[in-house]
């Protein structure tokens, strides 16, 4: 396992860069969360990209004032928590299980009481 934890970090790496990325400029898509993500990866796999990455003029401030600060601006507060009462009222429409609604929304509402407590920071 350990042999194919540096390049299953590097690739997760990658994938989460693009997805945040994607969300930088997509409004309703978390992409800090995925850039963080990506930084943890490439610290564990690549320093290389990790510097890349923070030292990015467009993507870097985001995962830095994360490091720095554990700050999220409020519109990405009411994004990430918006987004997630969507995805909650999206399933609840739907024919799944009440297991499924009960965990799902148990794992929402966590999440977001996360992102609510953290501190403020700017846009």
């Amino acid at each position: 396992m350990r042999r194919w934890r540096r390049p299953l970090l590097m690739t997760a790496g990658l994938v989460f860069t693009t997805l945040g990325a994607i969300g930088v400029v997509m409004p309703l898509m978390p992409g800090t969360v995925f850039l963080i993500l990506a930084a943890w990866c490439f610290s564990q796999s690549s320093p290389r990209f990790e510097t890349w990455l923070l030292d990015h003029p467009r993507l870097g401030p985001h995962v830095r004032r994360w490091r720095d600060t554990g700050a999220i601006s409020r519109r990405t507060k009411l994004v990430a928590c918006g987004s997630m009462l969507a995805s909650f009222a999206l399933l609840a429409v739907t024919d799944a299980p009440p297991i499924a609604l009960w965990v799902t929304g148990a794992g929402l509402l966590s999440a977001g009481a996360y992102v609510a407590s953290r501190p403020e920071g700017p846009g």
